[in-house]
C-alpha cells in the first residue's frame, strides 16, 4: 500500500510540473499529463478495492469470533482498523439489544440451525463459573465435560474455551 501511495505521490508532482508547462504553452505534454492521472485513477481505484476487502473481512470477523478478536489476528490490523471494528461491535451490540424484547436478540448465536439444543462440550481451559439460563451455575474447569445449552456456548467455544464433544 505504501508502495502504491509513494508512486501516487511520484506521479501527482510530475503531472504539476508538466501542467505548468503546459500552460506556458507545451501542449505535447497533455496526452502525458492525461496518461498519468488515467494512472492515478487506476491506483486509486485499486487501493480502495484493497481497503473494502480488508473492510468486509473485518466486519466478518466479528461474525466468526464475536467482540473480542485473538491478539494473533488483531496484531496484523491498524489503529484505524481496530477502531472500526470496536465501533460496528457497539453498532451490532445497539441494535441487537433494540429488536427481541427485554434482552435482545444475539443475531451471532446460530449461525448456521442447531441439529439438537443440547452439546456435549469439553472445557479446553479454566474459565470459572459459567451460568445457564434456568440459574444453574457451573464450574467450567480444564478437561471436564458438560452437556449445555448449544445457543449458552457457542461464543466460548468460538473462543476456544470449550470444544463440542462429537460422540
Amino acid at each position: 500500500m505504501r508502495q502504491a501511495l509513494e508512486e501516487m505521490r511520484a506521479l501527482y508532482e510530475r503531472n504539476q510540473a508538466d501542467v505548468s508547462e503546459a500552460k506556458s504553452g507545451r501542449t505535447d505534454l497533455i496526452f502525458l499529463i492525461r496518461f498519468r492521472h488515467c494512472c492515478l485513477l487506476r491506483n486509486q481505484r485499486c487501493l480502495l478495492a484493497y481497503l473494502y476487502d480488508r473492510l468486509l473481512r473485518i466486519r466478518a470477523l466479528r461474525w466468526e469470533y464475536g467482540s473480542v478478536l485473538p491478539n494473533t489476528i488483531q496484531f496484523h490490523m491498524s489503529a484505524e482498523e481496530v477502531e472500526w471494528f470496536n465501533q460496528y461491535k457497539k453498532s451490532l451490540a445497539t441494535y441487537m439489544r433494540s429488536v427481541g424484547g427485554e434482552e435482545g436478540l444475539d443475531l451471532t448465536q446460530d449461525i448456521k440451525p442447531p441439529k439438537s439444543l443440547y452439546i456435549e462440550v469439553r472445557c479446553l481451559k479454566d474459565h470459572g463459573e459459567f451460568e445457564i439460563e434456568d440459574g444453574t451455575t457451573i464450574l467450567l474447569k480444564k478437561n471436564s465435560q458438560h452437556f449445555l445449552p448449544r445457543w449458552k456456548c457457542e461464543q466460548l467455544i468460538r473462543q476456544g474455551i470449550l470444544e463440542h464433544v462429537l460422540s
